[in-house]
């Protein structure tokens, strides 16, 4: 039997209108360095290494519709980002200045939703030591 390949996830990529505007939106936010960028693809990671974001332009972008919504033609969010912060105070007013939103819907106390400049929905979420 041949040994199982292997697999290592690399990044996470997310579609926009314009692939540089949005990789400068989570690079202020994150504060993660460029490691590659072509016109319509940019790639950022943590400067001490592991899985990074991959940002592409796809002309015809939808924003996600979040919360999920029965109408068969909003596109539905397939997945978001879950983004740890020490602060949520001080984490909410730097990602609202960079120009993220608060979603209207927040569905637990300890976590904020925010959308992106492209409409992709992402968390804040503080480790409070408590296991669920």
């Amino acid at each position: 039997m041949a040994p199982a390949p292997r697999f290592t996830l690399t990044a996470t990529t997310l579609d926009a209108p314009d692939a540089r505007e949005l990789a400068r939106f989570y690079q202020d936010l994150l504060g993660w360095p460029v490691k590659k960028q072509e016109p319509d693809w940019v790639e950022i990671a943590p400067p001490d290494g592991g899985t990074g974001l991959s940002f592409q332009t796809e002309p015809l972008f939808t924003p996600p519709q979040w919360p999920a919504t029965p109408s068969p033609s909003a596109q539905q969010m397939m997945m978001h980002l879950d983004i740890e912060v020490n602060d949520m105070a001080s984490a909410l007013a730097h990602a609202l200045s960079l120009g993220a939103t608060l979603a209207d819907h927040q569905p637990q106390a300890d976590v904020r939703v925010l959308y992106d400049p492209a409409g992709h929905p992402f968390c804040f979420w503080v480790d409070t030591g408590s296991s669920s």
